[in-house]
């Protein structure tokens, strides 16, 4: 059985390097052609900016992929030979821990290039090495802490239920919800500064939205994104009571009040759809089957690596393996969450007016230097939302004919 899993990464890996190659070839001819969407200088630097994440990607899998046999072939077994306390809990916290921090020391360099060199040449990244230590130093302290404690969770349940992983599955689902919960407050705390809007205009415009469709939340706020990087967003953060409506500090800068609601308003389109509730159902499902496949694994497979059939090993195997089995399954939930964001941009535009809705995509597009044009096959792998170009036609924009003028109008005009 471990032969299966090994193909699959084999075929996972493969999949991601012929996807990013096809996306380097298509995005270099769509580079010469007639800019849409994007001004002529935003319009060729989105295409540089597209065609050299692609360029690290591919470098970062063949990295992953070395990792992935040293692991398999002497790596767990080597980590596992280290470790010689015979608390099943305590080994699965030093075991996982250190592969999880071992991972992240060897990528680290990956995410140094990509914030300090290639997201600053763009002029994304505003992030400084002293901001950058205190973000990992904070993200580490959580990670040890909760992390450490949901690794002692679930190793109990694994060593103390025959069918552990109905259980494991449970629990698991349910840590993600109070994530989900607290996932503002921690952001608030810890990394960022949420204040009020200063606008008053605006946030009780933002009420009114709100009201309209029945959203409860704990506030409006502003976050200053802007002291690590200058793309433009928004988002609704939290569960139950601790939701909440956070706007990036530079998407106050840089849409109109009309514009902002229209971005508000598609993603109160989610909200009135249901999408929230339809996500966690259906990571529900996918994190059921991964348990079922997991809980379930053959004494070959920890044969085949020279590990014990303990909660370590498990706990492992499940981090290594299930981002080949969630690969697989991108192309599907990519779909229904592009039907969604289609729903979630009527739904947005009626609230408001499709122009505004327009109008705030184009300003997203510019400003994010988002390049509107990709290989089909990189779409069905790895687009969450719909291509630009296709989500401007469903709201009745002919990007060819109006691109020029909208540019003009909502570039240069707030």
């Amino acid at each position: 059985m471990l032969e299966i899993f090994v193909i699959g990464y084999c075929l996972y890996f493969f999949f991601t390097i012929y996807t990013s190659f096809m996306q380097i070839g298509y995005v270099k001819k769509a580079k010469s052609l007639e800019p849409i969407i994007l001004d002529n200088a935003k319009y060729v630097e989105a295409a540089n900016y597209s065609i050299e994440k692609e360029k690290v990607a591919i470098v970062s899998s063949f990295y992953s992929f070395i990792l992935f046999i040293f692991w398999i072939g002497f790596g767990l077994s080597t980590l596992d030979s280290l470790i010689t306390t015979d608390s099943y809990w305590l080994k699965a916290i030093i075991f996982v821990d250190l592969f999880i921090i071992i991972n992240w020391a060897l990528g680290l360099p990956f995410d140094l290039y990509s914030t300090f060199k290639l997201d600053k040449k763009y002029g994304f990244s505003n992030m400084t090495p002293a901001l950058f230590i205190k973000d990992t130093i904070k993200t580490g302290i959580l990670f040890l802490v909760f992390g450490s404690a949901v690794i002692a969770a679930i190793s109990w349940i694994i060593n103390s239920f025959g069918t552990w992983w109905i259980w494991g599955f449970a629990f698991i689902f349910a840590v993600i919800i109070l994530i989900n919960m607290l996932y503002p407050v921690i952001r608030d705390k810890m990394f960022d500064k949420f204040e009020s809007l200063k606008d008053k205009e605006l946030e009780a415009k933002i009420e009114n939205l709100l009201d309209q469709v029945g959203f409860k939340s704990s506030g409006v706020f502003s976050v200053d994104a802007s002291k690590r990087d200058n793309r433009l967003n928004a988002y609704f953060g939290g569960l139950g009571s601790t939701k909440r409506v956070v706007l990036f500090d530079t998407l106050v800068e840089k849409l109109s009040h009309n514009e902002l609601l229209a971005v508000l308003g598609h993603e109160l389109g989610h909200f009135k759809n249901g999408d929230i509730l339809k996500n966690i159902g259906i990571m529900g499902v996918v994190m059921f089957v991964f348990f079922a496949i997991f809980g379930n694994l053959s004494d070959d497979i920890f044969l085949g690596l020279s590990l014990n059939n303990e909660p370590y090993a498990i706990i492992a195997l499940f981090l290594i393996f299930s981002p080949i089995l969630s690969f697989f399954l991108m192309p599907l939930i990519s779909l229904i969450s592009r039907h969604n964001e289609y729903a979630a941009d009527e739904f947005g535009s009626n609230l408001s007016s499709k122009n505004d809705l327009v109008n705030a995509l184009l300003k997203l597009a510019n400003e994010n230097k988002s390049f509107p044009l990709s290989h089909p096959l990189y779409i069905f792998f790895y687009y969450s939302h719909p291509p630009l170009v296709e989500r401007f036609k469903e709201l009745g924009y002919d990007v060819h004919e109006n691109s020029e003028e909208a540019l003009k109008d909502s570039i240069f005009n707030k």
